[in-house]
Order: structure tokens, then C-alpha cells, then sequence
């Protein structure tokens, strides 16, 4: 009776691994969208709120190394800031180098509000060293139709003038 009972459990045990497994195939989605990142002027979409105070060198890299800023971005389906509005970038990044290159720290969530992503984000965690012409950075988690995204971004900076940069996405996302 003990070997029928154990053969029983290995049965149920295999057959909801192999329901599991089937139920969960991976999905790749691609998306482009346009992030607008403001820092000047009487409404900016990102805000320091952490940095140096005194700084006695020469080098303005090094100058900023530590300055943190909280972002809340506009999402566009185009460049312009005057197309459909897709979502938010919302979290924060931290200038992360001290000499030669620039570099930022970002920890992000890039949330959907309209189309068919609306309700879902998947989160990026990675550098990103803004002067390159691309540049990779890892998605590392999402919710709603992006749940247990894993994939990668490339930005490209469209175009800056001052201290406002309007940034394109090509993401590639991994999920169920």
C-alpha cells in the first residue's frame, strides 16, 4: 500500500510540473517609446534632491559624483512631447562616476497608461553612461503583461538642448 500511495504522489507530482511548464511559455514583446527628461524650467520632470555641496576641483564629472535626482518622465510614442502620452518613467538615479565618463546609476520603473501595455511596468536597474551613443541596460523585473520580465533596453539620445534631453527606447522583454 506504501509503494501505490508513493508511485501516486511521484504521478501528481510530475504531472503538475509538466502542467506548470506548458502553461508558462515565454512571450518576447518589443517596444519603442520616447522618454522626455526635464530638469530646467517652472514644471521639471526630474529634481535633484541630493548632492555635493562644495566641491573644490576643476573637473565637473567629478563635481557631480553623488548628486541624486527623483524622476517622474512623460513616455511618447514619438519624439515630440506634443504626441500620445504612453506612460511615465518614474524612480531615480545617481551620478555614479567620478572621473572621464559620465555615468548614472538608474533604478527605474517604466509604468504604461494607455494602449495595450496600459496597467503593466517592467523595472530597470543598471549604468548607464550617458554620453555613449548607445546604451544597454537590464530590465529586471515587471508586472501585468510584463510579470517576471527579464530582457534589455537600448537608449539613444534623440536630442538635448541645456539641461532637457528626450531620450528613444527599444526594449526587448522576456515574460509570461
Amino acid at each position: 500500500m506504501m509503494a501505490l500511495a508513493s508511485k501516486l504522489l511521484v504521478f501528481v507530482a510530475f504531472s503538475l510540473a509538466v502542467h506548470n511548464t506548458v502553461a508558462l511559455k515565454q512571450k518576447a514583446t518589443r517596444i519603442q517609446f520616447y522618454m522626455h527628461d526635464i530638469v530646467v524650467g517652472p514644471q521639471p520632470t526630474a529634481v535633484r534632491v541630493a548632492g555635493r555641496s562644495y566641491f573644490t576641483g576643476q573637473d565637473s564629472i567629478a563635481a557631480m559624483f553623488g548628486s541624486i535626482s527623483v524622476m517622474d518622465n512623460p513616455l511618447t510614442a514619438t519624439p515630440s512631447m506634443n504626441s500620445t502620452l504612453v506612460g511615465r518613467a518614474q524612480g531615480i538615479y545617481a551620478m555614479s562616476s567620478q572621473e572621464k565618463e559620465l555615468s548614472l546609476l538608474m533604478t527605474l520603473t517604466y509604468a504604461f497608461t494607455t494602449g495595450p501595455y496600459s496597467g503593466s511596468t517592467f523595472s530597470v536597474v543598471g549604468r548607464n553612461p550617458v554620453m555613449k551613443e548607445v546604451r544597454e541596460m537590464p530590465v529586471v523585473g515587471g508586472t501585468g503583461k510584463f510579470r517576471l520580465a527579464r530582457g534589455y533596453c537600448l537608449a539613444r539620445t534623440y536630442s538635448m538642448t541645456q539641461m532637457e534631453a528626450v531620450i528613444g527606447y527599444n526594449v526587448t522583454l522576456l515574460h509570461y
